[in-house]
Parts: C-alpha cells; sequence; structure tokens
C-alpha cells in the first residue's frame, strides 16, 4: 500500500507515524511546503520572547529522525499542486529545484492546516508587517528583533497568538498596542471573563484598542504606521497580523472535493472526504462541535493529532470515528491563565440553547496550605436537562487541572449536578476536600432544588430603582467603604441576624458579597425569616474586573473575603 500524506506538521505527521506503527510494509511518503515538519505552532511566540532558546526545540522531529525511527520519507520544501482522483496521482513541485513530478497513491491524506487571514487592505507588502504561523515565520521576527532592535509592535488581533505573541514582545522590551474588532480578546471566553485578561494585559503595559478595525498599513522612514478605520495612524517598529486563520484547501477545491464552512473539507467521522480513498484532518476539515452537534472550524492542535490517528487506523484497514471537538484550550498570559471547554454563552445562545449559569470564585487548594490563589469560574449547563454546556476559568493556579476535569465531564454527558459527586485527589498543597469542580456542582444542585434564586452582573442597570426591592452587600465595612455598587446597603454577614429589623418584609432581598459566598450564606438565613432573596453570582469581583477594569486579588480568605487590595 503506497500513502501520500500533504503535510507534515500535526495531524499529518501524527498520521503517518501511525501508519507505520500498524502496517511496517506500507510505503508512505510526506509533501510537506515548509522547511520543518511536527512542529508546534502554539509554541513559537516562546522562542521569540526568549522562554524557549534553542530553535531545535521547536520541532519534535526532524525529517532525519523520522526516517530512522519509522522509514517515512518527509519531502520538505515540496509542494503539493494538484490532486488528480480519476488516476490516484497527486503533482509535486521540489521549491529547492524547481522540477515537477507526478506521484501516485492508493491512499490519500490530506493535512494542509490553515493560512493566516491576509486581507486586502493597503500596505499589506510592508517589510516590517509579519505574520505567526510556521518555524520561518517565527525566525524572520525573531532576527528582525535582533538586528533591528525594535522599540513598539501592534498586534492586530487578540486571539491566542496575538496575546501569546503581547506577553513575549512585553518580555523583549517593546511597548505594545493590541487592536482587536470585537469588544474583548479571546472569543472563546465570555466578555466578562475576558475581562480579567484585559486588566491583567494593561497591569503589563499592553495598551488594548478594543472594538477597533484594522484599515491598512503605511510605510514611513522610521517605521510603519498602522491605520485605523476610525482614522487613527498608530507609529510601530513592526505590526503582526494575527486575525485568525482560514482552512488552506485550494488543492481539494481545485480537486472537486466537497466543501464546508469557509471553504473546509467535508469529512464524515472517519475523516473520508468525498471522493474514494482521500482524507483529511486538522484545521482545514469540518467538524461537529460536540456540544451543539453542529457544523465547527476547531483550529487546535489535540483535535488535529487525534484525527490523524483515526484517519491512519481506517487507511490501514480499521473502523475509528471522530465523535466531535469540543475546543478545549488553555493560554497563558503572564501571571493568568485562562482556559475554557465547551461552548461559552455567545454560542449556546446562537445555537438555541436555553442555559443557565453559575460563576465561583474558589481557591486553588485548601485556605490554610500556604499559597492558595483564587480563580474565577463559569460554567453553563442546560435548564431543562442540566446537560453541562462548558466552562470557562481565569486564574493563577489549579487552572488547567479544573478545566480538564470539566472537559471530561462535558464529554462524558454529565450534568452540573453530578459534578458534586465526582470523587477528586485532595492533599492541601493541590485542591481542598471540597474541589472547585465540587463546589460547582454544590451550587448548581442548589440552584435545582430551589435553595438558590440568583442575579448576574447584566442585571444590576435593571434592578428596580423605585424602593419596591432592598439592596444588600454583607461585606465587612472596610470592604464596603474601598468600594461597592450604589444602591447596596450594607450589613456584614455576622451581624445580620440581629438586625434582621433593618430589612423591610414583604421586598425581594438582593444580597451581594465579594465572591458570591457570604452572599449566599446570607440569603440562606433571609429565606428562613420569610425574606424572598436573589444572590449575585460572582460578587463584587466580578463588577471589578468587568467594570471598573481592576486586576482581582490573588488571595483570599476561606469565606471570600480578598486578602488583597486590587492595583
Amino acid at each position: 500500500m503506497k500513502v501520500i500524506v500533504v503535510g507534515g506538521v500535526a495531524g499529518g505527521a501524527s498520521a503517518a507515524a501511525r501508519i507505520r506503527r500498524l502496517d511496517e510494509a506500507a510505503d508512505v511518503v510526506v509533501y510537506e511546503r515548509s522547511g520543518y515538519i511536527s512542529y508546534a505552532n502554539c509554541g513559537l511566540p516562546y522562542y521569540i520572547g526568549g522562554a524557549i532558546t534553542d530553535p531545535a526545540q521547536l520541532t519534535l522531529q526532524t525529517p532525519e529522525s523520522f526516517w530512522r525511527r519509522f522509514r517515512i520519507r518527509m519531502k520538505v520544501h515540496h509542494e503539493v499542486l494538484a490532486i488528480h482522483p480519476q488516476r490516484k496521482a497527486v503533482t509535486v513541485r521540489n521549491l529547492a529545484t524547481g522540477a515537477v513530478f507526478e506521484d501516485t497513491y492508493d491512499k490519500l491524506l490530506l493535512s494542509p492546516g490553515a493560512r493566516p487571514v491576509r486581507p486586502n487592505l493597503p500596505g499589506m507588502d510592508a517589510k516590517r508587517l509579519f505574520t505567526l504561523r510556521t518555524v520561518e515565520d517565527t525566525f524572520q521576527i525573531h532576527t528582525f528583533i535582533r538586528q533591528h532592535s525594535p522599540r513598539s509592535a501592534v498586534l492586530a488581533g487578540g486571539g491566542f497568538i496575538g496575546l501569546e505573541l503581547a506577553e513575549n514582545l512585553r518580555q523583549r522590551g517593546l511597548e505594545v498596542t493590541i487592536v482587536e474588532q470585537m469588544p474583548q480578546v479571546l472569543a472563546p471566553l465570555d466578555e466578562e471573563m475576558a475581562a480579567f485578561l484585559h486588566a491583567e494585559l494593561r497591569q503589563h503595559g499592553v495598551r488594548l484598542l478594543l472594538g477597533h478595525s484594522v484599515a491598512g498599513f503605511q510605510a514611513s522612514d522610521s517605521g510603519l504606521h498602522v491605520l485605523l478605520q476610525d482614522g487613527q495612524a498608530l507609529p510601530a517598529d513592526l505590526a503582526v497580523l494575527a486575525i485568525g486563520v482560514a482552512p488552506d484547501t485550494q488543492l481539494a477545491r481545485d480537486a472537486g472535493l466537497a466543501l464546508g464552512l469557509k471553504g473546509s473539507i467535508l469529512v464524515n467521522e472517519r475523516m473520508e472526504t468525498s471522493c474514494p480513498d482521500i482524507y483529511a484532518v486538522g484545521d482545514a476539515v469540518q467538524v461537529q462541535n460536540f456540544v451543539t452537534g453542529q457544523p465547527a472550524l476547531i483550529s487546535l492542535a489535540g483535535p488535529a493529532n487525534r484525527q490523524g490517528r483515526i484517519a491512519a487506523d481506517n487507511i490501514c484497514g480499521g473502523d475509528s470515528r471522530y465523535t466531535g471537538s469540543q475546543g478545549s484550550s488553555v493560554l497563558k498570559l503572564f501571571g493568568l491563565t485562562a482556559a475554557v471547554t465547551g461552548i461559552n454563552e455567545r454560542a449556546a445562545r446562537q445555537a438555541g440553547l436555553a442555559c443557565n449559569k453559575v460563576y465561583l470564585a474558589p481557591a486553588s487548594h485548601a485556605g490554610y496550605y500556604p499559597g492558595g490563589k483564587v480563580m474565577t469560574m463559569k460554567v453553563l449547563f442546560e435548564r431543562e436537562s442540566g446537560r453541562i454546556l462548558g466552562a470557562q476559568i481565569v486564574g493563577q493556579d489549579g487552572v488547567d487541572k479544573r478545566i480538564d476535569v470539566l472537559a471530561t465531564a462535558i464529554r462524558a454527558g454529565m450534568t452540573g449536578e453530578q459534578l458534586k459527586d465526582l470523587d477528586l485527589a485532595y492533599a492541601p498543597p493541590y485542591s481542598s476536600a471540597k474541589d472547585p469542580v465540587n463546589m460547582a456542582g454544590f451550587l448548581i444542585d442548589n440552584l435545582a432544588k430551589g435553595r438558590l434564586r440568583q442575579f448576574f452582573l447584566e442585571d444590576l442597570p435593571q434592578l428596580p430603582q423605585d424602593g419596591s426591592i432592598t439592596r444588600l452587600d454583607t461585606r465587612t465595612p472596610a470592604e464596603y467603604a474601598a468600594g461597592h455598587v450604589d444602591g447596596f446597603c450594607n450589613i456584614p454577614l455576622d451581624e445580620l441576624r440581629q438586625r434582621l429589623g433593618e430589612l423591610e418584609k414583604g421586598k425581594p432581598v438582593y444580597v451581594m458579597c465579594q465572591s458570591g459566598l457570604r452572599s449566599y450564606i446570607a440569603c440562606r438565613i433571609l429565606e428562613q425569616h420569610g425574606f424572598t432573596c436573589y444572590n449575585f453570582s460572582g460578587g463584587y469581583r466580578m463588577v471589578e474586573a468587568a467594570r471598573l477594569g481592576r486586576c482581582a486579588a490573588p488571595e483570599a480568605f476561606p469565606c471570600g473575603q480578598e486578602k488583597a487590595q486590587k492595583v
């Protein structure tokens, strides 16, 4: 069996190695347009910033090492120009020599990946304008910084690559501006959760221009001007386009393969295209969103590698199925970690899913053990079924562990209430006896049993102003004096039972504290004294981040009172 693989990064390399493990006799050749194989795009910014110092560490394999281990021919600097399905052949150009030739296959696997979006704007040929997708792109930026010692950079786009590059350029001492068309960075997060990243970026000197669009680029004697739609011209020594990627599928289009969203390649669960004996994997293919069941484009390394393995199984006569992607991802941003799995609230509404949510602010490990850091969690679940739809977490420590548990829960089809029953490892340096994931389950269980009613950040402006409700802040007088929402009176939780007479019976009580814990306890007290109560989910720390742009304090007491004031 002769197998040709187009693309030697992520899914292509994984598929080739898997084919060899399953079939020692198969003839496998991989054609890769760039000069490198088996590298991780996510690691590229860290070479620019200096966290990775050895360029050899950017790639997991070389063509030579791949041959020694797998006896697979990795042909770098070879571009496949055309596919001829009728005669099972491809046309290939050797980019080093210019020679063009044909090669034949029994099975063909396409893993062309995605290309950076390059809109048709003035000045796109500017010498100081870069993209960051390949190892070659990385070396170009790294070399430019080393040779020209730039002082400022403008990044067009606030997605994963834009944020990682912002951090790494700041590490190199550059002044950094991010221009983002959306009102927030990192689109997989909901806006109020992204606010924690906005504060972190600004604290580290990154300028954010949210809700702005790039209109073009203009070279100058001293550098570059990034032109915005509103007429601003931002001076910069270099600029990087990081506004997203698009499936690189011209080959598939020309060959007549069926296409889907944004020109992506349509495949079935076996990663088979519309043409017999042609498979496709990775960023170029349309997949099914695991949560919604709807078509999706999810450009992540984990799904690409799993798809490569599945395609290889089927090429070798197996029957493996890809069940969809849920978009689990994690990002380091200076001192914060942000992670997401499943869908966010915007996506749930767009999919027509009736959902509810809880926010909580637990510590990464037991409060009595030094060093615990507060994280902010948002868990989204379906109203009727309770099925977990998605989760978002931002914090300094323990974020990756919890998002992976929640990603597993989504994959298993668990409900939010079932989170309370998970048996998770506990030792004081690592967790609490009530893990943050369990705590999310307790909240959802309280909602389901009618022990908890909530209101949210977006509800604050709509609260009645006619005196028909009571607004109550249960934090300490010192916390209240440091900042509070207008209209909320202050009765500390520990004084509440003695001061019940100050609250007018018959009026609903909307209760707030710093994290949502003390206000919940207050609600339980008040409910049992005849009041109808609503707990502010997320606490005043959510107001501080999303409305006031402040960094959340990293540590708190078990009650939720924070140990450090905001910066």
